[in-house]
């Protein structure tokens, strides 16, 4: 086995993948290894549709030999610490492996003990969540009966900060389309102080709130499970007003407890656990006092080591944690290496934040979500090619794009290390929708309430048949 590369990887999920893949189109016979000690690679983008029992979960795998490129070797192993000072990293079973520039990209990991009684209440099958298992939150979904569905946020930073609101909506949906709304209470708890931190995304989720009727808790921190009585307790980190810190919801058996303490029954929980940065990333030198990975916001690069590069889940970055902010960030990265290997003047690429967030607000309907550090809306010029001209609002298309496009953008473009470029994206829109129209028409059009957006597909159909003829020429 070799002991030295030129560019040495932790993480064969989104970030290490792309980023060899990327490094190898563009500098071919670069030595490139990847520690990883994982058998499987997860699209886990789609686990908030195998929730809401709209997509298959084996489609969401792939075994990671069939994901390492050409050229790369795998070190199938676990990184344990580092020493930068030597530009060498420890493994578990295999010894020690040095670099001439390490990228660091392991994600995160669950930490549902920082919840007291979570990790019994999993373990009981008591709570779900997409976050480890998503089918079983769908087989929960199924065999709710009625009482209060809660879905909980935790404090800490997380995958796809938007994915325990897009469960919940899933959730009620399912729910009023079975007549089960009319006996429950759908309970969405938030430990910040607004649904989401961009103005045009927010507007439009407020008004699927209400939609659903659903009971909004915002500055809501999750701190116990009782498992056996079925209660969640919250620590509430709002404003007081008069001395009083809320009011209890008797609709929902809402208990204040104390100066800052909220009770809730449940008979159905969601939660998004509790996450964090490896336990090797954490005890390492690179990491700031909140244990992520510390890095400049703009080049990618420590803010300790030149030669060392955090990007993805683990990175200390004011943006989302998500596939989207990944695939801005490696030509940044590669940008800085590719221009040192070769000896030639870097372009000067920096990220600015990018991220994007697909907000499934039901079946059959998504708002886009895409903003950098300024909490900027920045919508992709590209959808106006979908006929999508306000992203901002909930749009059949954009479900389409969630659930057909992206999957197989993820699998053929981005691990392969190639731009998603509009050429392409047309083409995608449609092999994949043509398949989807049919396959999806009975979600987007189960009630009469969705009249216009069978107006919407006719559009689709003429749009398609537009395009059709020029989409075969170039293949």
């Amino acid at each position: 086995m070799n002991t030295h590369y030129q560019v040495l990887i932790i993480g064969g999920g989104t970030g290490g993948i792309m980023t060899a893949s990327m490094l190898l189109k563009k500098l071919p016979g670069t030595s490139v290894g990847i520690i990883d000690p994982a058998d499987k690679h997860y699209y886990q983008a789609a686990w908030t549709l195998v929730g809401g029992g709209t997509f298959n979960f084996k489609d969401t795998a792939k075994d990671m030999k069939d994901m390492i490129p050409k050229g790369a070797h795998w070190i199938k192993d676990f990184a344990v610490s580092f020493d930068p000072e030597k530009n060498s990293v420890s493994t578990k079973v295999s010894g020690d492996v040095t670099y001439d520039y390490l990228v660091v990209s392991p994600g995160l990991v669950m930490e549902p003990s920082m919840i007291e009684g979570l990790p019994e209440a999993l373990e009981k099958g008591i709570v779900c969540s997409n976050y480890i298992d998503p089918e079983y939150t769908w087989k929960m979904i199924k065999s709710f009966q009625g009482g209060n569905a809660l879905f909980v946020q935790p404090s800490t930073p997380i995958k796809c900060g938007g994915a325990p609101q897009k469960i919940a909506y899933l959730a009620a949906d399912h729910f009023r389309k079975t007549g089960l709304n009319k006996k429950s209470n759908v309970v969405l708890t938030l430990p910040g102080s607004v649904i989401f931190g961009v103005k045009e995304i927010k507007e439009t989720l407020e008004k699927v709130v209400h939609r659903y009727n659903i009971n909004l808790k915002t500055s809501y921190t999750p701190v116990k499970i009782d498992p056996n009585e079925k209660t969640i307790t919250f620590k509430f980190t709002g404003p007081v007003e008069h001395g009083c810190m809320v009011n209890a919801d008797l609709k929902i058996q809402e208990q204040v407890v104390g100066e800052s303490m909220v009770t809730i029954p449940f008979d159905f929980l969601h939660i998004a656990p509790p996450q964090a940065a490896p336990k090797f990333i954490r005890e390492s030198p690179f990491v700031n006092e909140a244990g992520w990975m510390d890095v400049d916001i703009n080049t990618l690069k420590s803010k300790k080591y030149n030669n060392v590069f955090g990007i993805g889940d683990v990175a200390a970055l004011p943006t989302a944690k998500t596939g989207a902010a990944i695939r801005k960030q490696v030509p940044v990265i590669l940008d800085q290496i590719i221009s040192t290997l070769k000896n030639t003047q870097a372009s000067g690429k920096i990220y600015e934040g990018y991220s994007s967030c697909p907000l499934v607000t039901g079946y059959g309907k998504m708002v886009l979500a895409e903003f950098d550090y300024t909490n900027k809306f920045m919508p992709d010029p590209k959808l106006k090619q979908m006929l999508v001209f306000d992203s901002s609002k909930e749009h059949w298309r954009l479900w389409m794009l969630k659930k057909h496009i992206l999957p197989y953008l993820y699998w053929n473009k981005m691990m392969k290390g190639e731009e998603v470029e509009q050429a392409f994206l047309k083409k995608a829109l449609y092999l994949n929708e043509m398949e989807a129209v049919y396959f999806d028409l009975e979600q987007v059009v189960s009630d009469w309430m969705y009249l216009d957006w069978i107006m919407h597909l006719f559009s689709h159909c003429v749009f398609m048949h537009l395009f059709s003829h020029s989409v075969f020429i170039q293949y």
